[in-house]
């Protein structure tokens, strides 16, 4: 591969002019050059130069300015020894070559100036660990010090030096080896990977914000579930993610067991990650049976129970979150709540696909129907051909239905005709738990069709509701309007 072909963007010749004015030696590492061999599209390129990287960016920024007529935006990052800019539709970044050490207790290296060896040796991966000199003399030129291009072509993801100090020193390498393996399909090399499973209670070092952006980028791989099983091998599925580990393993009674919930899982994950990008969805299918440890009963006559799991789950996701540090706000409700509607759609199938069914599942599932019904049917991974069958059916007439009744009156974005402040100003009463039942039993009514969906009808109804629990209304104070 002529390596000047794939580095004709203008920023490259630009930087090794700039290097070159100064009398510096300067490379593009890292990702990039990884990518250029994967033949994967990078916008991030990362420039190493002996020296100093911030003094390099900012002659490139001046170089730039007199070439575009513009001074380019230039972040400067003293503290780290970094700076960045954009030139079109690269986000360039210049940091000194450098030597790291490391203090046990901590990931943060001691950082001194170093050669570019010194700088290819504290490099995570062989497959990372390459750089292409963008000087004009050697314009092109590869330096592959520990073989990372041989790597690449078998698939390996290997230390530069010895794995255990690699993983000592800065344990996200971890994370991030499991992450490449994932993302590249790659073989963690056994020497590599024993070094993980040794040093895997140095991962408690971490923040749960650099372990999450890994488990991120994991659950954004076209298959998830190869990283979550390195994880358990690693051993470090149960230091980051206990909820998971309970999943694994099939218990046997009186010669009946049931699915291991865990590879369960994983193939819902992939299948969810096969039909979508979306991140949040591909959790929601994570932890859509995460209860079931908690609620797993044995029933002489049904066998193996896992009653309730899905209200249970969903419960237990703002615990998840708040502990892994994920957010805290409409990301983790839509996943709590497609966590706890995940049986919904099954059942509704099972009882017949009746209207006031399809009704109160678009009710109660608003704007995320078409999200859930994706979950539920990826939820279907049965080894019975006949079943498999059988639900798929199930759930085509369900949205053949859903789309039939949507088109007459779109109860996704259903709203009670009576609302808690009407109800309390009718009657006299304060907050409390009639306001909820009341509402429930006129929200039933509605989609049970033995009442309209109109104000009037609510209201006539609410007041027969009312004189039925007239004695509870006068206990709390209130009274029934005349």
């Amino acid at each position: 591969m002529n390596l000047k072909d794939k580095l004709t963007h203008p920023a490259f010749s630009l930087v090794g002019r700039s290097a070159d004015e100064l009398g510096r030696e300067a490379y593009v590492v890292g990702g990039y050059v990884r990518d250029i061999f994967l033949e994967r599209k990078s916008k991030d390129v990362d420039f190493v130069t002996v020296g100093s990287g911030i003094e390099l960016a900012k002659k490139v920024a001046a170089n730039l300015a007199a070439v575009r007529k513009r001074r380019p935006k230039l972040a400067v990052y003293a503290n780290f020894g970094t700076a960045q800019l954009h030139d079109g539709d690269l986000e360039l970044e210049f940091v000194g070559a450098r030597r790291e050490s490391y203090q046990r207790d901590s990931r943060n290296p001691i950082v001194e100036d170093g050669s570019l060896q010194d700088d290819m040796e504290r490099r995570d991966f062989t497959i990372n660990a390459m750089a292409i000199c963008v000087n004009h003399d050697r314009f092109g030129e590869l330096i592959d010090p520990f073989n990372g291009l041989d790597d690449l072509g078998r698939k390996e993801i290997r230390t530069p030096l010895d794995p255990d100090v690699t993983f000592s020193d800065d344990p996200l390498r971890m994370m991030r080896a499991i992450r490449f393996a994932t993302q590249l399909n790659f073989r963690i090399v056994p020497e590599t990977f024993k070094a993980i499973r040794r040093n895997r209670k140095r991962i408690e070092i971490i923040t749960k914000e650099r372990i999450n952006d890994e488990l991120s980028k994991i659950m954004r791989s076209p298959r998830p579930s190869i990283g979550f099983k390195l994880l358990d091998m690693a051993g470090l599925l149960e230091i980051i993610f206990p909820e998971l580990c309970a999943l694994k393993g099939v218990e046997t009674h009186d010669g009946k067991g049931h699915k291991d919930n865990f590879l369960h899982t994983l193939r819902v994950l992939d299948n969810v990650a096969e039909k979508t990008d979306n991140e949040w969805l591909r959790w929601a299918a994570l932890l859509h049976d995460i209860a079931k440890p908690a609620v797993k009963r044995w029933d002489e006559r049904l066998g193996w129970t896992f009653h309730n799991h899905n209200f249970i789950g969903e419960k237990m996701i703002p615990r998840i979150f708040k502990r892994m540090k994920l957010p805290l706000n409409e990301k983790m409700k839509y996943v709590a709540k497609l966590v706890g509607l995940h049986m919904r759609p099954q059942n509704v199938a099972d009882e017949g696909v009746s209207d006031s069914g399809v009704r109160r599942l678009s009710t109660d599932a608003g704007d995320e129907l078409e999200d859930l019904m994706l979950l539920c049917e990826a939820d279907i991974t049965s080894k019975n051909p006949d079943k498999v069958r059988r639900q798929l059916e199930g759930f085509a007439k369900l949205r053949k239905r859903i789309a039939e009744i949507n088109a007459a009156d779109d109860y996704r974005k259903w709203k009670n005709p009576v609302d808690g402040n009407e109800i309390k100003a009718l009657f006299g009463i304060g907050d409390g738990p009639i306001l909820g039942q009341f509402k429930q039993e006129i929200k039933d009514a509605i989609l049970d069709c033995r009442i309209e969906n109109t104000h009037e009808a609510a209201v006539a109804y609410l007041m027969q509701l009312a004189k039925e629990r007239r004695d509870e209304i006068e206990a709390l104070g209130g009274r029934l309007p005349e």
